[in-house]
């Protein structure tokens, strides 16, 4: 058996990406609470003096530019709920400051030796936030919650392409062999279809979070909408719902760590303008806020007003959809990625430092120290836009006439920055294919929904590591998976995905990547801008928060200093 109590999945090269030492955010230990403190440093534990301790108030405000569709762990994949979530659930294994896995829930964990089975033992004494037993058997709920069709699962899939019997169970409810079991309160046992070398990047997701069946049983899908039925794990639990304005959170004395966590209340505010959530903080009103005006950030850099830019393992991008005719033709495709002008995007409407994207696919996985997306071809693709290679394309696909091509609908959400996006390319379109295009915008949620219901032409999306591995992006265009919103589908590509999920040998792994990467970037199934960077505000004064690949802030060990 392969044992380990801290065992470490991510790769050193990733770790040195994404970690923000936010705040001086330093390391954590899994197995002892001394060491993490002293691990973390002065900085980031935010030391104050007795008199400063008592004197402030420890309550924290955060303010984010879109409302979650849904802050249920089970259902959910939304960039905007995860901030609730991250915070309020605390899975079998989580990230600590330097983007390391460690110990949740599970004190220890093992694999049988070809990774297939992988066995979790829970830490004595786990509650729930109402103060009720939390066991194995908790998660083995969940996981059945999460495959069952009516939850509507949007992370169905890291279920049903791993576990046993999951997919069985999701199609045809026969739960015979559902590979997810407790064997007894404490011990918990997931058997795998192949191995999975990043099976512990895949349980550190929300969609793992165990759930408590009375509370879903008593309230349904409404479970979520109120604090006395919204029981959690994590180390805060909620307070508040006050829809469409804040999430209040406070600390959750039941947690394991409880004695660790510091800040006695947190606000997830809502503010769907970015110039007045920035005023907001510029007053002092608020202590962060997660988007920043474009036409803003080279004065706060300049100031030293407390911008934090990092490297995120993601990739901005619009979908296109592969299925609605003429887009179904990747010769269209590839005639609007070739007129966009990647290198105005950055420089002029984001205005940030960052790289120009030719695939979904983000640099930033290595294997013996290289990165597997070093020396690969660009798709003809420039940061500059290519206008005659652009209507050569749109003439080869049947266009000859610019004017003929239907107006494209270009959809983007409600937000300022992605406002400017979808202006700038509109215009691009027009001026290097000559094509008619419309601009369209929704609030989130409702935006979300006719995304996943086909109903657009290019529509502004992205996507962040939910984990640390390139697995986290190949989902996106497979055939059957329910995050394939482009609706794009190639046999051939979907074999390369499905060797690569089974392959433990991380040479050939990286190799079958590449090749994937390859086949579906050269059929142009998204639009892609740039890779990600995250940028965000935060107070000097707090401290010991940290951010994790896919953008989720932790503030379990946060301080204030007033």
């Amino acid at each position: 058996m392969k044992k380990n109590r801290k065992l470490l999945l991510v790769l050193t090269a990733l770790a040195a990406l994404f970690l923000s030492a936010c705040g001086g955010g330093g390391g954590t230990d899994a197995s002892s609470r001394e060491e993490k403190l002293d691990l973390s440093g002065s900085s980031a534990a935010g030391e104050k003096t007795e008199s400063e301790e008592k004197s402030g108030k420890q309550e924290l405000t955060y303010v984010l530019s879109n409302l979650p569709d849904s802050i249920d762990p089970s259902y959910t994949n939304n960039s905007f709920a995860m901030y609730v979530i991250r915070n309020c659930f605390e899975g079998l294994v989580t990230y600590n400051q330097k983007g390391e896995i460690e110990a949740g829930d599970a004190e220890s964990w093992e694999s049988n030796d070809d990774m297939t089975v992988y066995t979790f033992h829970l830490r004595k004494d786990l509650k729930w936030s109402d103060g009720t037993a939390l066991t194995a058997k908790d998660y083995v709920y969940a996981a059945r919650h999460v495959c069952t069709p009516e939850t509507t699962a949007q992370y169905a899939n890291l279920f049903t392409d791993y576990i046993v019997g999951a997919k069985e169970f999701y199609d045809k409810g026969d739960d015979s062999d559902f590979g997810v079991r407790a064997i007894d309160d404490q011990t918990l046992e997931y058997r795998l279809k192949g191995p999975c070398s990043f099976f512990l990047d895949l349980v550190s997701m929300w969609c793992y979070s165990p759930l408590k069946e009375e509370t879903l049983t008593k309230n349904g899908d409404r479970w979520t909408q109120s604090a006395e039925s919204y029981i959690c794990n994590g180390p805060f639990r909620l307070s508040e719902v006050n829809n469409g304005e804040s999430y209040v959170l406070v600390r959750n004395e039941n947690y394991w760590d409880a004695e660790h966590t510091t800040l006695e209340k947190l606000t997830f505010r809502f503010v769907l303008d970015s110039s007045t959530a920035l005023t907001a903080y510029e007053n002092g009103e608020v202590d962060g806020i997660r988007s920043i005006p474009s036409g803003d950030i080279q004065r706060l850099k300049a100031e030293n007003a407390g911008i934090i830019m990092e490297p995120s393992y993601g990739s901005v991008f619009y979908d296109i959809n592969c299925q609605k005719e003429p887009y179904n033709n990747p010769l269209v495709r590839k005639a609007i990625c070739l007129a966009v002008d990647r290198e105005e995007l950055i420089s002029n409407v984001v205005q940030i430092d960052a790289t120009p994207a030719y695939s979904m696919l983000p640099p930033g996985y290595s294997v013996d120290g290289k990165d597997i997306t070093e020396g690969r071809e660009d798709f003809s693709l420039k940061p500059k836009a290519d206008p005659e290679l652009a209507r050569e394309a749109l003439k080869e696909a049947g266009y000859e006439d610019p004017k003929s091509f239907p107006t494209l609908q270009l959809s983007y959400y409600s937000d300022d920055t992605a406002k400017k996006i979808a202006e700038a390319i509109a215009e691009m379109l027009k001026k290097n294919l000559g094509i008619s295009v419309d601009v369209t915008s929704a609030d989130w949620a409702v935006y979300y929904d006719g995304v996943r219901q086909g109903n657009y032409d290019v529509c502004a999306m992205g996507w962040s590591a939910d984990y640390l591995n390139p697995m986290s992006f190949l989902p996106l265009v497979y055939t059957d998976d329910v995050s394939n919103n482009v609706r794009f589908s190639d046999p051939a590509y979907d074999k390369i995905v499905d060797e690569a999920r089974v392959e433990p040998d991380q040479k050939k792994f990286a190799e079958l990547v590449k090749e994937a990467d390859k086949l579906q970037a050269a059929q142009y199934p998204v639009l892609p801008l740039y890779y990600k960077m995250n940028n965000f505000l935060m107070h000097d004064n707090v401290s010991g928060y940290y951010m994790i690949p896919d953008g989720s802030l932790f503030f379990r060990y946060t301080k204030l200093r007033k």
